[in-house]
């Protein structure tokens, strides 16, 4: 039995409420049940709009009480909301008729006055008792915020925000919801006077069941499960002449970072999005000139050192087996075990290259949505990068593909080759050993490699996750995937997915 966690906060008026909730929308998600209680006029349904505003990111959205209808609901950016008002429920059995009996799935859940229905509350859930507290002026209330079951993680949690927020200097700043990515850290912008600064909340959460050889998915892959990563990295890409965000505040045992804003200023153009050729030249020669440096392995971070992990060929496998694991049954194409096995020993034999190549920092996710165009910086400096926490130690050519066939837009391949003979040329400036050709054959490999597990990762995110827009990028990663393919190095493998990989099916509607 997990003890419930309250703290209290005092709502001096409108905004502070708005504040507040803001701050509880960046921890809560699909599935979570927040219960709103206190007498007629406590500010209910101010809090619920607050909370329900924030998330649509729009300040004037209407969201009136649903008193009358009962039940109003919200389809989100990030996720759906349901909004309930008991107040004229009279026997727990309507709750069904209106949608609360069982709540619904994949749904953040606000819940005006819980106490009509109080059998029908889960026992996991966030309570906020709000009370007049005219003392503290006439539209003052107070919040007592209690989390029940495994929501007391959660109000814990928020009540470290707050302090974190409060010693920072930001208790009192505007809070605008930014986009997520397919991660567990969610972010907001915080506004103070003219100033505008990026909170993160990454917090400590392994990606999955230990599945993998004893250990989860992001542990098996080198994927930060926290965010000492990404302040290690970060300090180490700015001493290297990279833009990454300057780190103002930090609190590194529980995830909370205010960082630099970037704004939002990013490397493509046009419906449908591509390239702008300037900008991809940047970040093409960002990522020669990082490459062709030797690079510290073992970095700084606060009293302690952070050692870069290794690219090793078992993560690079098990990120290849998400493909079999995940989007060959969705495709009804599953393998059989002598099957599986060929597959993984032609990417034993395969990988044995780029192991055994020159390795540098490999950011890993280095492409359109995670560069911020910096207009008023000179060179590769006007490349602003926000996602390295990942980073991990292999081979050069990574990053090249990450860049060159970008998952999110279509890069048309006579733009992708030109920026590859740009950052050969630009490599072999600088070191007239540079081996051109073996460069080309690494990078085809290793783009068959990312491809293929990102086949795996957009069904997984779909599946799993329920994130079904990834899937639209499918016949793009495939495209990306003959094209490696085609290399001579890869026709044995390009023979086995001929034979044994179907492509991907057109998305419509997405």
């Amino acid at each position: 039995m997990i003890a419930p966690t309250t703290f209290s906060v005092a709502l001096h008026n409108e905004t502070a409420t708005a504040q507040l909730m803001a701050d509880l929308a960046l921890l809560v998600g699909p599935g979570d049940v927040i219960t709103l209680t206190g007498d007629l006029g406590a500010g209910k349904t101010a809090a619920a709009r607050s909370l329900i505003r924030y998330l649509a990111g729009d300040d004037e959205l209407e969201v009136p009480s649903p008193t009358f209808t009962l039940v109003q609901g919200y389809e989100l950016p990030p996720f759906p909301v349901m909004h309930a008002d008991l107040y004229r429920v009279e026997d727990e059995s309507e709750l069904e008729e209106i949608g609360l009996s069982p709540l619904p799935d994949a749904t953040l859940v606000l819940i005006e006055w819980p106490e009509r229905a109080p059998s029908a509350m889960p026992e996991d859930r966030i309570d906020i008792a709000l009370t007049h507290r005219p003392a503290l002026g006439p539209n003052a209330r107070a919040a007592d915020i209690t989390g029940y079951g495994k929501a007391a993680a959660t109000v814990a949690r928020l009540q470290t925000l707050r302090e974190f927020l409060d010693a920072s200097g930001y208790i009192d700043a505007g809070r605008k919801r930014m986009a997520g990515d397919a991660s567990t850290r969610s972010y907001a912008r915080l506004l103070r006077d003219d100033e505008i600064v990026i909170l993160m909340n990454s917090p400590q959460r392994p990606d999955g069941a230990a599945l993998y050889n004893g250990k989860s998915y992001s542990a098996a892959v080198h994927l930060a499960e926290n965010v000492r990563p990404f302040v290690a990295i970060d300090e180490a890409l700015r001493a290297q002449g990279i833009s990454a965000p300057a780190i103002h505040h930090a609190d590194l045992d529980h995830g909370f970072l205010i960082t630099e804003d970037f704004g939002s200023e990013g490397v493509i153009e046009g419906d449908p999005p591509r390239p702008i050729a300037e900008r991809y030249e940047a970040a093409t020669d960002a990522l020669a000139m990082l490459h062709g440096k030797t690079l510290p392995e073992t970095l700084p971070l606060a009293d302690q050192t952070y050692a870069i992990p290794v690219f090793d060929a078992e993560a690079l496998l098990i990120e290849i087996g998400l493909m079999p694991e995940w989007y060959l049954p969705d495709r009804n194409a599953p393998l059989s075990a002598e099957t599986r096995d060929e597959f993984f020993a032609m990417w034993r034999e395969l990988l044995k290259k780029p192991m055994a190549a020159p390795r540098t920092w490999i950011i890993r996710d280095y492409h359109s949505p995670n560069l911020i165009w910096l207009a008023d910086r000179a060179g590769i400096a006007r490349v602003g990068v926000i996602d390295f926490q990942d980073t991990v130690l292999g081979p050069q050519s990574y990053d090249v593909v990450s860049l060159l066939q970008d998952a999110r837009i279509d890069v048309p391949e006579n733009i992708e080759l030109t920026l590859l003979s740009r950052y050969i040329k630009a490599r072999r400036a600088e070191d007239a050993g540079f081996d051109a050709a073996g460069f080309a054959e690494l990078y085809a490999i290793m783009s068959a490699q990312r491809n293929t597990r990102l086949l795996g990762t957009f069904a997984r995110l779909n599946r799993r996750d329920g994130k079904p827009h990834y899937l639209r990028h499918q016949p793009r990663i495939w495209t990306y995937l003959q094209r490696s393919l085609a290399h001579p190095a890869l026709s044995s493998l390009r023979d086995w997915y001929l034979a044994n990989v179907p492509p991907p099916v057109a998305q419509t509607g997405t």
